[in-house]
């Protein structure tokens, strides 16, 4: 059995943060031990990158800093799919939100708003406590239990940040307060992972692929586009029954059908297919260029949730967001491109299509092969085209619908970045790439953004402010 982030979240946090200077444990009054000690390898240094970090007087790069780590471990964490992913980006996201709206006079809690969230512990009354130590122990505490099957990399990474982050949160913070403050980050983040822990995905086995699974033979439905045994049955198939976060259910957002699978030359499926097949083969530079750039393949990349964010926390180091907004955007970021994920895996179940190389090369070209690797289930909706319809949906509610920015998500891997007129554009460029890869229809691409921008709008629809 191999656990995937909120697999994680089962466990006890170890007293992570609560771990460090002598002081620290004598103002508790107690003594912290740990479950097992991480080797600080003299090598382990973490890449973060030199652009943009200005340090926001309020520390909202202490949570973009703690992000910026997540995404590298996302790419060294082998049970860590997109869905897994967009999952842990909305725990994380919640749970340093939480962690700010605790003691803030304008940003309200959750409870009650996000789907299963209550009982969060409290601040003590007439106690003096540090946001940023809070910040700092709640996302040290939640990406350790995480990310807690990450390789010999990902262990490496995630002390040298602790170690890092947590000397630069507690200096010239008075013990006691840095003490208090450590200690009720650790309680919520408990309370967070007891959370997360019966939401339907806690438990990854066989890096999501079923064990068991009754493939249906019917015309039209999917067919394993691999030759790997393990993918010979579809990833995750009950994600669409997890528990959601803002949204009601997996339903909540439904889309009509795909056109009706049909082998017949002049039908809408077969036309769809041929389209498909003709992009592929007359594709352009930039087309080719287009569909690389949003690929997002898993252990190479952050994955396409995890692109999203790399974009927003551009834009959030950019204006020097104060810790308030950097919290509110990222999780409503994160809850929306998590119930993206779970929205589309409930509808991908519910029509269980073909994928575009298993028609072609039955149908129209044998010898045809797509530009992007094949994922391994079933294709309507497009996956990329749900999560980044409900990104563009919420950075437009926040941003507005003509904000311009620059995407570097994949500078460092040799990708230039690519400019946009606004989230939408790049939402679109995104469903779209999919179709230049050779590994969505047409009807997924559409229908897909517009499942995205309906679950985006329960995530807008969350109440963050206070009224007063």
């Amino acid at each position: 059995m191999s656990r995937g982030g909120a697999g994680a979240g089962s466990r006890r946090t170890d007293g992570t943060c609560q771990n460090g200077t002598g002081a620290e444990r004598a103002a508790l009054g107690m003594t912290i031990s740990r479950r097992r000690a991480l080797q600080l390898a003299a090598s382990a240094a973490i890449v973060l990158p030199s652009r943009r970090l200005a340090r926001a007087e309020d520390g909202g790069d202490v949570l973009r800093r703690w992000y910026h780590v997540v995404l590298r471990l996302v790419r060294h964490t082998p049970t860590y799919s997109p869905p897994v992913a967009s999952r842990a980006f909305a725990y994380l996201g919640v749970a340093a939100y939480q962690a700010v709206a605790s003691g803030s006079t304008s940003l309200v809690s959750l409870e009650g708003q996000i789907n299963g969230l209550s009982g969060l512990p409290k601040r003590g009354t007439g106690q003096s406590f540090n946001d940023q130590v809070i910040v700092h122990c709640v996302m040290a505490s939640a990406v350790k239990a995480f990310f807690g099957n990450t390789g010999p990399t990902g262990q490496r990474v995630m002390a040298a940040a602790e170690k890092k982050f947590k000397a630069e949160a507690l200096a010239g913070v008075p013990d006691d307060v840095a003490a208090r403050s450590l200690s009720y980050g650790e309680a919520l983040t408990a309370a967070i992972l007891a959370w997360s822990a019966g939401d339907g995905g806690a438990v990854i086995e066989n890096m999501g692929f079923p064990l068991e699974y009754a493939l249906d033979t019917a015309p039209g439905r999917w067919v394993p586009p691999s030759a790997i045994r393990q993918q010979q049955f579809p990833l995750l198939p009950g994600w669409g029954n997890n528990r959601s976060f803002a949204m009601p259910n997996g339903a909540s957002c439904p889309l009509p059908p795909p056109p009706a699978y049909s082998e017949d030359p002049t039908s809408a499926f077969y036309r769809e297919a041929l389209e498909v097949y003709q992009t592929v083969k007359d594709l352009t530079p930039e087309q080719e260029a287009t569909a690389r750039f949003w690929s997002d393949d898993p252990m190479l990349s952050p994955t396409p949730p995890g692109h999203w964010i790399s974009i927003v926390l551009d834009i959030l180091s950019d204006e020097n967001a104060s810790l308030d907004r950097s919290a509110e955007v990222l999780m409503r970021l994160g809850v929306a491109v998590a119930d993206a994920f779970i929205g589309c895996w409930n509808a991908k179940y519910q029509y269980d299509l073909l994928r575009p190389v298993t028609y072609i090369k039955k149908l129209i070209d044998p010898k045809w092969e797509p530009v992007l690797i094949t994922p391994p289930f079933p294709e309507y909706p497009s996956g990329h085209s749900t999560q980044s319809g409900a990104a563009a949906a919420v950075l437009t509610g926040l941003y507005g619908g003509n904000f311009a920015f620059t995407d570097r998500t994949h500078e460092r891997d040799g990708l230039a970045p690519r400019k946009f007129a606004s989230f939408e554009e790049a939402a679109q460029e995104a469903g779209i790439s999919r179709l230049y890869g050779g590994i969505h229809f047409r009807a997924a691409i559409e229908q897909g953004l517009a499942q995205g921008r309906c679950i985006g709008q329960h995530a807008l629809a969350l109440r963050t402010r206070s009224s007063t």
